[in-house]
């Protein structure tokens, strides 16, 4: 009896021991976690009134001791995004931070409760948005409103000029903007096309099927017209979507882009877009621009649209575990830095224009 009471005893202990390990490699996880996602700024739940309603808002201001900081104003991309875009904006604003600015992030109408239909909208009323925001900012007491500036991503390069068009602005940083609705459609519609390997008769069906949304466009069609046309080809599409192209189709940077010559802008581009033409983006930008002296480019060859890493946006494992363990890794290399260092170079006021990387 004695050895099989010896035999339970040890097998106990190594079961308990077990449970102490699986805990404690348990907590130093949950540990390095909550280690990872805390950011060096102070968060701030904020309400901004503007045409009768609220935006809901994230006001983070940098923990350095100082009375008053710039800031930058962040202008989102297509689809329903919050003040946070699902906490993808905090590294960004801690980079800010560092370089003693705040940041600023509101909810689209529509989303995590915020009042109204970010669908609704035009690229006017975000601008019309965005400039009541600035205003709010500008009468803050902790905030410097000489050095009040913009950053926006994709679809927000057709609104960042129309918000420097209403309100002055210190600085701007455009990431993957797109240039003309259209022309920006068909080069994301073709380079799908190409990433899936589409066969010939594939790709000349779906553009078929593009020209032929243009068209309705063009002609001002209704939604009951769009679905009737295409039929099973309707590909999701909803009244309020159809609406919201509608608005918005002819939309075209380029002239608006002229009221930001002498603006210090931050240009970054992604070696992997599929959704911006780059090429195409950065022409314009330097044709309007440049002769203002005071556009620089930033390339960034491993990054996708949203400027990730390729590496990690192509595989939900790393999606996961990056998210989990080095959220700060999930930008391409040299992105957060280049735009800290682009907002120390306004404080020291020596901005200037540099060669673009290759």
């Amino acid at each position: 009896m004695r050895p099989k009471t010896r035999h339970r005893r040890r097998g106990r202990r190594i079961a308990v021991w077990s449970l102490v390990t699986v805990l404690i490699v348990t907590a130093g996880l949950v540990g390095v976690v909550l280690w990872q996602n805390s950011y060096d700024m102070d968060e701030r739940r904020v309400m901004i009134r503007h045409g009768g309603h609220t935006l809901n808002g994230v006001l983070a201001i940098p923990e350095d001791g100082r009375k008053r900081h710039g800031l930058v104003v962040y202008v989102h991309g297509d689809g329903p995004v919050d003040a946070t875009h699902d906490d993808g904006y905090k590294p960004l604003w801690e980079a800010n931070a560092k370089a003693g600015y705040a940041s600023l992030s509101w909810d689209k109408p529509g989303v995590a409760g915020a009042p109204g239909d970010w669908l609704d909208q035009s690229m006017d009323d975000r601008a019309d948005e965005a400039a009541a925001a600035i205003a709010w900012a500008r009468a803050r007491p902790d905030i410097d409103d000489d050095r009040i500036g913009l950053w926006g991503a994709s679809q927000a390069g057709w609104v960042l000029p129309k918000i420097a068009a209403k309100t002055p602005v210190s600085f701007v940083v455009a990431v993957s903007p797109a240039i003309n609705w259209l022309r920006q459609g068909r080069y994301n519609l073709l380079a799908e096309l190409r990433a899936d390997g589409a066969s010939a008769a594939r790709t000349k069906a779906e553009v078929a099927k593009s020209d032929t949304t243009r068209r309705l466009l063009e002609r001002h069609a209704t939604f009951e017209e769009y679905v009737r046309v295409m039929g099973d080809d309707a590909d999701g599409m909803t009244a309020a979507r159809w609406g919201f192209v509608s608005r918005n189709h002819t939309a075209d940077a380029t002239r608006d882009l002229r009221v930001l010559r002498g603006v210090p802008l931050l240009l970054t581009l992604a070696g992997h877009d599929i959704n911006v033409d780059t090429a195409d983006t950065e022409r314009v930008y330097r044709r309007v621009l440049d002769t203002g002296g005071a556009l620089t480019v930033r390339r960034y060859p491993g990054a996708t649209h949203s400027l990730l890493k390729q590496s990690v946006e192509q595989s939900d494992l790393k999606l996961t575990l990056t998210a989990l363990f080095a959220p700060r890794s999930f930008f391409a290399e040299g992105f957060l830095d280049d735009q800290r260092q682009f907002l120390e170079e306004l404080s020291r006021g020596n901005h200037a224009t540099e060669p673009p990387q290759t």
